[in-house]
C-alpha cells in the first residue's frame, strides 16, 4: 500500500479513536457533574471539562463526516456504533450490503490484534472497486475505512493498456525494418532491392507517424492555452481542404455546407486545426469511392458544433463507445491501409475537453457515422477585424457586441476551392 495511503488512513483512524474517547470522556465527566451535585462540591471545573470535550467531541466527528472516504468503527463486540456520512451513504444499497459483509468479516480478523485488508470489485455496472482496512484500536473493537478507487484503478489499467499498445505499434514496424534490412544484406536483384527498399522506407514512415501522434497527444494533454483569435469558419474551411486532398485518392467529394460568416473564438489555433482535420480526414479514409462527406457548423446558446457527417462503413454498436480510445480501431486492416495509427480521435477527444467540449459519435453499420465536435458558446469572442475597423474611424466598440462578422462589416468571406 502507498505510504500516502498509509498516513492517510491512520490520520483517519486517529480522528475516529478521537470520536470515540472524547465521548467517553464526556459521558465520564458528566458522571462526574453528576457527583458533584449529589456532594454539593463546587461544579466551575467540572462545567469546564465538561464544555472543552463536548466541543472537541463535535468537532471531531464533523471533520471524520466530512471525509470523502467512508469511516465505520465497532465496539469489542463487533456491534457497530460510529459511521461517519461517506460509510453511511452506502447503506442500502446493493454496494453498501456487500461492503458491510466484507466488513463484519475485517472487523473479526482484527480480534487477533492484527490489521486486516482487501480490495473488493464489483462488476456493476458501472464497475467498482473499494479498498477496505481495518485496524484494532485500543480497549477492544477496531475502525476501518472504505476507499473508493475505481478511478484510480481505471487510469492505472490505461497506463497498462497504454504501454502494451504502445510497445507494439512501435514493434511491429521496427521488426519489419530489421526484417527487411536483412533480406536486403544479401539481395542483388535490383527490382527486389528497390522493391524492398520502398517496404524500408513504408514501414519508417509508419512508426515516425506513431510516434509524431504520441507527440502531439502529449502535447496537447499538457496544454490548456486558450488565447488565440480564432477563426472557427475559417479553420474548417482549411480542414475541409485538408480532406479534399487526401480525398484525391479516394473518388471521394467533401464540402462545406451552410458556410457560416465568420465565427470568432478564444482557442488554441493550432488543437482546433489537428482535431477538426482528423475528423474530416477519418470520414474521408472509412469511406468507399464515390461518397459524400458534409461539415456543417451549427450555433445555439450552449454550444458551437462542428459536424462531420459521411456515407461510409459505419461503426458496429459495440465499438462506438470505445472509438476515442488510444489505439483503438474498428478496423484494424483497414486502419494499417490507410495509414492510420489509432491516435486520431484520441486527439480529438483531448482537444476537445482542453477546451470545455466534447466529441459524440452517432452511427449505423453500412450507413455511415456522424461525429459531432462541441465547443462552449462562451468562448465565443468580438472579431478583431471589427475593432480595427472601429479603431480607424474613431468609434468605439460597443459591449456586448456579438462575435459573428456578417458580411457587410467583414468583406471577404471564407471560400475552400475544389482543389
Amino acid at each position: 500500500m502507498p505510504v500516502v495511503v498509509v498516513l492517510f488512513a491512520g490520520v483517519v483512524i486517529g480522528l475516529a479513536i478521537g470520536v470515540v474517547l472524547a465521548r467517553r470522556s464526556n459521558d465520564d465527566t458528566r458522571g462526574f457533574r453528576r457527583r458533584q451535585v449529589a456532594s454539593k462540591e463546587p461544579m466551575g471545573e467540572a462545567l469546564s471539562a465538561a464544555g472543552n470535550d463536548a466541543g472537541r467531541a463535535l468537532g471531531l466527528q464533523s471533520a471524520v463526516d466530512r471525509l470523502e472516504i467512508g469511516v465505520v468503527m465497532c465496539d469489542a463486540s463487533l456491534k457497530t456504533v460510529y459511521r461517519n456520512e461517506a460509510a453511511d451513504a452506502l447503506t442500502g444499497t446493493h454496494a453498501g450490503v456487500i461492503v458491510d459483509s466484507h466488513l463484519q468479516q475485517l472487523f473479526t480478523e482484527t480480534q487477533s490484534g492484527e490489521r486486516a485488508g482487501r480490495i473488493v470489485e464489483l462488476q456493476g455496472p458501472p464497475k467498482t472497486t473499494f479498498s477496505i482496512d481495518a485496524i484494532p484500536i485500543p480497549n477492544g473493537g477496531a475502525v476501518a475505512t472504505i476507499d473508493d478507487i475505481s478511478d484510480r484503478v481505471r487510469i492505472d489499467s490505461m497506463r497498462t493498456d497504454f504501454v502494451a499498445n504502445i510497445s507494439h505499434e512501435l514493434k511491429t514496424p521496427v521488426g519489419a525494418i530489421a526484417v527487411l534490412a536483412e533480406m536486403l544484406a544479401d539481395e542483388t536483384d535490383k527490382t527486389v532491392i528497390n522493391t524492398l527498399s520502398s517496404r524500408v522506407v513504408e514501414e519508417s514512415h509508419r512508426a515516425a507517424r506513431t510516434i509524431d501522434d504520441l507527440l502531439k497527444l502529449s502535447r496537447i494533454e499538457l496544454s490548456h492555452r486558450l488565447d488565440d483569435e480564432v477563426d472557427l469558419t475559417a479553420v474548417v474551411g482549411e480542414a475541409v481542404a485538408r480532406g479534399r486532398m487526401a480525398a484525391d485518392g479516394h473518388q471521394v467529394q467533401v464540402e462545406m455546407v451552410d458556410a457560416a460568416d465568420r465565427l470568432w473564438i478564444r482557442a488554441d489555433r493550432a488543437q482546433l486545426i489537428s482535431a477538426i482535420g482528423n475528423l474530416v480526414e477519418n470520414a474521408v479514409k472509412y469511406s468507399d469511392d464515390g461518397s459524400l462527406v458534409q461539415v456543417r457548423i451549427r450555433r445555439n446558446e450552449r454550444w458551437l458544433e462542428v459536424m462531420v457527417v459521411d456515407q461510409g462503413v459505419g461503426i458496429p454498436a459495440a465499438d462506438l463507445d470505445r472509438v476515442f480510445e488510444r489505439f483503438y480501431r474498428v478496423d484494424k486492416a483497414r486502419a494499417r491501409q490507410n495509414g492510420g495509427t489509432g491516435l486520431g480521435l484520441a486527439i480529438v477527444r483531448h482537444v476537445a475537453n482542453n477546451h470545455g467540449g466534447a466529441v459524440s459519435v452517432q452511427s449505423q453499420e453500412g450507413e455511415g457515422s456522424t461525429f459531432t465536435f462541441r465547443l462552449p458558446a462562451r468562448l465565443l469572442g468580438p472579431c478583431p477585424e471589427a475593432d480595427e475597423l472601429a479603431d480607424q474611424i474613431g468609434v468605439q466598440p460597443a459591449s456586448g457586441r456579438p462575435a459573428v462578422a456578417t458580411e457587410s462589416s467583414l468583406p471577404q468571406k471564407v471560400s475552400v476551392s475544389d482543389g
